[in-house]
């Protein structure tokens, strides 16, 4: 970790002509004590940080220094930030300058950080795909995403049920969610989100589109996936459940819903049990899902749920004696 706060205190003394002990500490989350010993650790290793005494004095660089992390293409700063995900970076086609990046930094760290990459790799690895999906990317996505580096338009196909449709995007943005790539675009000035692998064809064109300033990739991503995962909710359920029904609800349907739901219960009854209202994909999906509880949870409404509950548990009765 002090590796990494010598190396952020560098760039900010980079940045700025000279910055006072506690906006180091307040940027760096360090103390006023910590910032001087760093500063003279990074003196003793040959980097020329100068302290200026006095009420408004600070650090800054000697001669106007500069580290050699400066040397960073664009390409390849924009890939190091994603160096965390290796298989991501391969389905973009951005493994290339993402190793060259890593290269860069090393040649650009202090000799006894050299093993720096290494030690992080030993110790942080994401496989992003889920469990029992295909590993392979969608064939389209490395063109998809040089569009998204580069501000192009491109015109896509794009299967829809049984049909297909051509739309003109601005893309601006990738997500990769549980294994499926997204693609977050602008069409007709309205951000939409689109499968990549549901692409049949992509055509990158020449022209480039200007970003809006007030898009947050994150941000949007986040209100989309909580409006999808409540759209898909169109149905109710009503539950009595055990202590032990309760805690094991968020584990068999949505998490979110889950808790809501336990949340807006009334007190338990003399039994200890509870009755919540569950949103639910479908009665089918609710079927599936909630016999997870087996004994724990009480199917209450709607009825045909109830009476398909009903026969299960006489099925078990027959089966188990």
């Amino acid at each position: 970790m002090r590796a990494a706060r010598l190396i952020t205190l560098v760039l900010l003394l980079q940045s700025r002509s000279s910055m006072t002990g506690s906006e180091l500490a307040r940027q760096l989350e360090v103390s006023e004590r910590t910032v001087a010993r760093d500063v003279l650790a990074l003196s003793e290793a040959g980097i020329p940080v100068y302290a200026d005494r006095g009420r408004s004095g600070g650090y800054r660089l000697v001669g106007g220094y500069r580290t050699r992390l400066t040397g960073l293409g664009r390409t390849e700063a924009e890939a190091l930030f994603l160096s965390g995900v290796p298989t991501a970076l391969r389905a973009m086609g951005l493994a290339d300058a993402a190793s060259a990046a890593r290269l860069k930094v090393s040649a650009a760290l202090l000799p006894e950080l050299g093993d720096a990459s290494a030690s992080a790799a030993q110790r942080f690895h994401l496989d992003a795909p889920g469990w029992w999906q295909p590993a392979d990317p969608p064939e389209l996505l490395p063109s998809v995403a040089d569009a998204v580096w580069d501000d192009r338009r491109l015109t896509a196909r794009y299967a829809r049920r049984d049909t297909e449709v051509e739309r003109d995007l601005e893309p601006y943005g990738l997500v990769l969610k549980g294994g499926v790539w997204y693609l977050a675009a602008r069409t007709d000035r309205t951000f939409r989100v689109y499968r990549v692998d549901r692409f049949t064809a992509v055509t990158v064109r020449a022209d480039r589109f200007a970003r809006s300033e007030e898009f947050d990739l994150p941000a949007f991503w986040e209100r989309r996936a909580a409006e999808f995962a409540r759209s898909i909710l169109r149905e109710r359920t009503v539950l009595r459940l055990t202590p032990a029904g309760v805690r094991r609800l968020p584990h068999v349907t949505d998490r979110t819903a889950a808790h809501e739901a336990v949340a807006a219960a009334g007190p338990p009854d003399a039994r200890g049990w509870i009755t919540v209202t569950l949103p639910v994909e479908t009665l089918e999906v609710a079927y599936a899902q909630l016999l997870g509880l087996g004994p724990e949870g009480e199917v209450l409404e709607p009825p045909e749920l109830r009476a398909r509950f009903a026969s299960a548990a006489a099925r078990g009765v027959e089966l188990y004696g």
